[in-house]
């Protein structure tokens, strides 16, 4: 791997660390204020807000600048909305802004990876990426759950700034206030990413031409008979979850009745097996191989509903471990094959702002349908049971679907896996 290939993994590495931990502080904000219990399953729609509306112009903004430059930007405006959370008694629309600086820095984070590298390495570098962003979720939720208990908290509430009164007077504000560090990390790692030799495109300033190239960009993929069947895929699990991040908490509650510091470890434990599956399919799996896994799409779904009739602890552990292995095995090549046939068809941000923009759409339509259930008495037991036949049945359509593409489009099909294949070779 190049020289700049770690400086990213280390910039992406704090970036994810402060996203995962902040989600728990922002949690527990909300429970500390007395929020509707609604506002937690919106907390997953607000961060994916922006990743939709704006899809059409980061990405394009990903290919103008150099990526290190866009990634500093975003982690500069997941500061402002730390301190808006700070500072202001609109939580889900501070969150909404870290969303923004989120949606920013994913093209370009992922853009990044082919223009550094060949494509035979890009199931390798996803593998070490998501790897380390699955690590970097399972230390922040863990961070996040400590930095809210008692004893981390009193500790950070104990440090007074001479003369100055910063009003942070509670755990999940001085959690919140930490993150603001870790992101300041992040940024100065994105100011040592290299300039790479691919040509910047220049980005249009007339946004309805922009949304008229994205629309053509995410039709582009669509109609690709690889594309369409690894971004149904990874648009599917990501979409689920991201809210089983969220969902995990009233589940914990629920099932064990835990705590949100309590919950947090568990939080943890559902990425260990993700972790650990994501670096094996990056060593295991080739590019050419990867819609060979759709039935483990469909065996995650099923494994989701028997979260049902875990009430003991140490089942829950191996269980959520196994649950995570299902998606790290999964999304690692199917998310290179993506961004194989996204860097081929377009430039490498506007791929990577098409997938962001279709999962983050399932994100907010799922988290909006789960805040839309809560508010009116579903419990997290039927949440789990509707997530868990829904990815299932789906898996099962995109499965036939590609079987549809191979029967009747067989020369297309095999066309396009030849060259994944030989770009992997290579």
């Amino acid at each position: 791997m190049k020289k700049g290939f770690y400086t990213i993994m280390a910039a992406q590495f704090f970036s994810s660390l402060a996203d995962n931990a902040l989600l728990v502080g922002a949690i527990e904000l909300l429970k500390s204020t007395n929020a509707p219990s609604w506002q937690v399953p919106a907390l997953a729609a607000m961060f994916a807000l922006f990743y939709v509306l704006l899809a059409p112009l980061v990405g394009a903004f990903a290919d103008a600048a150099p990526k290190g430059k866009v990634m500093f930007y975003s982690n500069s405006i997941k500061v402002i909305g730390c301190l808006m959370m700070l500072f202001s008694d609109y939580t889900l629309a501070a969150y909404a802004i870290v969303g923004l600086g989120a949606a920013a820095y994913s093209p370009a984070k992922y853009g990044i990876l082919t223009e550094l590298l060949p494509p035979s390495q890009l199931v390798k570098a996803n593998g070490w990426i998501e790897g380390l962003t699955v690590g970097s979720i399972i230390l922040g939720v863990l961070l996040g759950g400590q930095l809210v208990g008692h004893r981390l908290s009193s500790i950070l509430l104990g440090f007074e700034l001479p003369f100055i009164n910063t009003g942070i007077d509670t755990a999940p504000e001085a959690a919140i206030a930490s993150m603001i560090v870790l992101y300041a990390i992040a940024a100065l790692f994105n100011l040592g990413i290299p300039r790479t030799e691919a040509p910047l495109q220049p980005m249009n300033r007339n946004l309805l031409s922009l949304v008229r190239d994205f629309s053509q960009c995410n039709a582009r993929l669509w109609s690709d008979k690889l594309g369409q069947i690894s971004l149904a895929s990874t648009t599917l699990v990501w979409g689920v979850s991201g809210n089983m991040r969220v969902i995990v908490f009233p589940w914990a509650a629920a099932a064990l009745g835990y705590g949100t510091t309590q919950a947090s470890s568990l939080a943890g434990v559902v990425v260990i097996g993700t972790a650990v599956s994501a670096v094996l399919a990056s060593a295991t799996m080739k590019l050419d191989k990867a819609t060979n896994l759709i039935p483990m799409g469909i065996g995650m779904g099923v494994l989701m509903l028997g979260l049902n009739f875990v009430t003991n602890l140490y089942v829950a552990i191996p269980f959520l471990v196994l649950l995570g292995a299902t998606v790290g095995y999964l999304v690692v090549p199917m998310n290179a094959l993506l961004q194989h046939r996204g860097h081929n068809l377009m430039g490498a941000g506007r791929s990577i702002a098409v997938q962001n923009f279709n999962e983050q759409a399932c994100v907010l339509g799922l988290s909006a349908f789960y805040a839309a259930l809560t508010k009116f008495g579903l419990s997290a037991f039927g949440t789990i049971t509707i997530f868990g036949l829904t990815v299932a049945g789906i898996m099962w359509l995109i499965r036939r679907w590609h079987q549809n593409n191979c029967v009747h489009h067989s020369a297309e099909v095999k066309r396009l896996l030849e060259i994944a294949r030989d770009d992997h070779a290579h």
